[in-house]
């Protein structure tokens, strides 16, 4: 009986210790100044199409940090709910996790893959959680 209490004791203390997480930016500063960027560097990667090693580089390392940015949505604090915030977040995260791995193996193609899967992530979870983004109207196909 000690030792389950003992057991019961440490849980509860490791329960209510502090997260080693601590948010530093607010969502504003981590959309404008990560998320747009990042996300912008593979939304529009065909303006200026890397060539060199060193574009490769800077694409993969910009993927890196939009893919990155899906788990600081995620991370105890920044999450609005464990519903559809973790989707898309996740979906961002996946998207920027095969651009990087396409960056890095210079495959354009897979770059220009993930476009659909990152803008859908980003306009879904605007539509539900930002006040001011636009709603799109309904538009009922034809009879």
């Amino acid at each position: 009986m000690r030792k389950f209490g003992l057991i019961l004791l440490a849980s509860v203390a490791l329960a209510q210790s502090p997260s080693p997480y601590q948010r530093v930016g607010t969502m504003s500063q981590l959309m404008i100044n990560i998320i747009f960027p990042t996300s912008d560097a593979v939304f529009y990667v065909e303006r200026n199409e890397p060539k060199t090693e060193v574009e490769w580089t800077n694409l993969a390392n910009q993927a890196l940090m939009l893919a990155e940015s899906g788990n600081i949505l995620m991370m105890p604090g920044r999450a609005r709910d464990e519903g559809n915030w973790i989707k898309w977040s996740k979906m961002m995260l996946d998207a920027g996790n095969a651009a990087f791995k396409a960056a890095n193996a210079k495959d354009m193609n897979g770059v220009l893959a993930v476009n659909d899967q990152l803008y859908q992530s980003c306009v879904e979870c605007h539509m539900q959680y930002r006040r001011d983004y636009p709603k799109r109207p309904v538009v009922l196909a034809p009879k």
